[in-house]
């Protein structure tokens, strides 16, 4: 199977990799929404001063999924193959329900679902107001 990382992400915001693969299992890093192709945070409208001014959360969560999949596939892996997921929110009152939507969207059809621990922090870093790290199986690959 190919090791991480992955060359479809944009740069890390700090030292680690998107991705190490131990054995059969994939430890995915806390992936924020930043697409890859712009280097831009998901759902962030930035004023004429680039200074942002309004956060789509729902566009973020989509964009955190898009890139956990990114990852997944360079890894020869899929939504299915996903164990366990810890999501940090920066609201549990405001996102939890939004996020939990996209969630049971992205894993339609899978069973069981992956395991999940969701927290709130305080903040998160750069523009993202969700991140998500993951643990995937390729044992069946």
């Amino acid at each position: 199977m190919p090791q991480a990382p992955t060359s479809k992400l944009t740069k890390p915001l700090a030292t680690y990799s998107h991705a190490r693969r131990v054995g059969d299992l994939l430890f995915i890093a806390g992936q924020g929404c930043r697409d890859p192709k712009t280097d831009i945070w998901a759902g962030v409208t930035f004023d004429h001063a680039g200074k942002a001014i309004a956060i789509d959360f729902e566009k973020q969560v989509r964009g955190v999924f898009k890139n956990v999949e990114a990852v997944l596939k360079d890894n020869g892996l899929s939504r299915s193959d996903i164990a366990d997921v810890q999501v940090f929110l920066t609201s549990m009152t405001d996102q939890f329900s939004i996020m939990n939507q996209v969630w049971n969207e992205f894993f339609e059809g899978i069973s069981p679902f992956p395991t999940r621990t969701t927290v709130a922090v305080k903040e998160l870093p750069g523009l993202n107001l969700i991140e998500m790290k993951v643990i995937a199986d390729g044992t069946s690959k």
